[in-house]
Parts: structure tokens; sequence; C-alpha cells
């Protein structure tokens, strides 16, 4: 990943700190959750490739669009990246209610472009869910329990190259992982999206919820000490 982090400068500010422990911690949830139990085919590939970034956004105010709207037109232009996740360390919102701001963002997005044009599709992680295990679909928030509030983008363009079954595939989106993975079936009636999210339900059953809530758990405390001690922030 491409991230900025901050090294041993001559001064660093608290805005360093924060970010330089925002990606620590984010990449925990990455390496430790989705890459070990494989819960996005491409993850591995798409970071060792160099095709996905970071953002860490430190706004407080989740009224303000401007920040995030600035960075996907940043973003727009690099080409190489696929995947970029926008971080939310300060933004203190619920999971609906960060939901509620997604929507907003992509919709100011959309408003940008002509329709369907739009560079990027957004999907919201948060870290308060309940393991809902009885549907696979119902699943999907309990593993999207990133540290922080996170809004991960995926270039449009990737997608359609997947969903029309092209088979060269890219750097983020391997066409070889997933066929073997028994996800990318062009007479399948279920969409990608179900597809993982089914394959994802399994994984966890065979591992065990209670294993992955205990590496999250142990990630939580991480983060929990963290901003108490850059921040004299507590959660409830």
């Amino acid at each position: 990943m491409h991230a900025h982090v901050i090294g041993y400068a001559t001064h660093v500010t608290p805005s360093d700190v924060i970010e330089r422990e925002t990606l620590r911690l984010n990449r925990r949830y990455l390496s430790e959750v989705v890459e070990r139990f494989v819960l996005c085919p491409w993850a591995a590939s798409s970071r060792r490739d160099r095709h996905v970034d970071e953002c860490v956004l430190q706004q407080k105010s989740p009224d303000d669009l401007a920040p995030s709207l600035a960075a996907i037109d940043c973003y727009a232009e690099r080409s190489e990246l696929e995947v970029v996740l926008f971080i939310y360390p300060c933004i203190g919102l619920g999971r609906l209610d960060f939901e509620h701001f997604a929507r907003e963002l992509r919709a100011r997005d959309a408003d940008r472009h002509e329709v369907g044009a739009s560079p990027f599709a957004m999907a919201a992680f948060h870290p308060d869910a309940a393991p809902q295990i009885d549907d696979p679909e119902r699943l999907i928030p309990f593993l999207r329990r990133s540290p922080y509030p996170t809004l991960q983008l995926v270039r449009t363009s990737a997608l359609e190259r997947v969903r029309a079954g092209e088979t060269e595939g890219t750097a983020f989106l391997d066409i070889e992982q997933l066929g073997a993975a028994g996800l990318l079936s062009l007479t399948s009636p279920l969409s990608l999206r179900e597809r993982i999210a089914r394959k994802n339900h399994e994984t966890v059953m065979g591992a065990g919820v209670e294993n992955i809530e205990r590496i999250l758990a142990d990630i939580f405390q991480d983060r929990d000490r963290t901003d108490e001690r850059l921040q004299g922030r507590k959660r409830a």
C-alpha cells in the first residue's frame, strides 16, 4: 500500500501520530482478518502489487463532505489504484449514522458526474456489528468490522470488467483467484457480491465465529488503548 507513513522526522505533530497509528491498526485488521481468512479473494495480491492506497481523514464533523470529495478527485486521477480506503478515526459516528454519511457522500459524488460515471463504488465498514450467522448477507457487517469507520472505494471500471467476465483481470480483481474460489460463474443467477457473501459465510462457519471475534477483540483493545493515549478519549 502507498499511504504516507510518518517516520522519524524532526518534528512529528499529533496529526502525524494519529495517521500512523490509524494505519497500523487498519493493517492489523486487513492482515489478521481479511487476508488470513481470505474474506476478499484479491486483497493480498492487490496489496502486494501496490494497487491499493489508504487515506486517513481526521475530520470530526460528519457534515463536511468536502475533504472526502477532494480525495476522490485526487485518487480518480491515479489509474494504477483500483482500491482506496478512506479511514475516519475521529468522526465518532455509530454504524447507521456512518452508513448515512456514506450514502450522502455517494449521492454528492454522483451529482458531479453523468449517470453511471462515478469513478468509484463505495462500501461502508464500521467496528460496531454483532455476528448474524443465520444468513450470509446479514453476516457482512460483522466481517466489515474495521477498527475505525472506513469507506472502501473500488474503481467501477474494474468491477465492470469482472461482471463482463473478461479473462485478463487486473492486479486487484484477479480472475484466476475468483475462478479457483468458485466465485466467477457466468451461468450463476447470483451476483458476485452474493457469491462472495456465501463463500465468506462458509469460511466463518468453518473457522468458528468465536475465533474471529477473539482476533477482532484484541485489535479493538489495541485501538482503545491507542485512542486513550493519543486523544484522551475513552470509548463506551
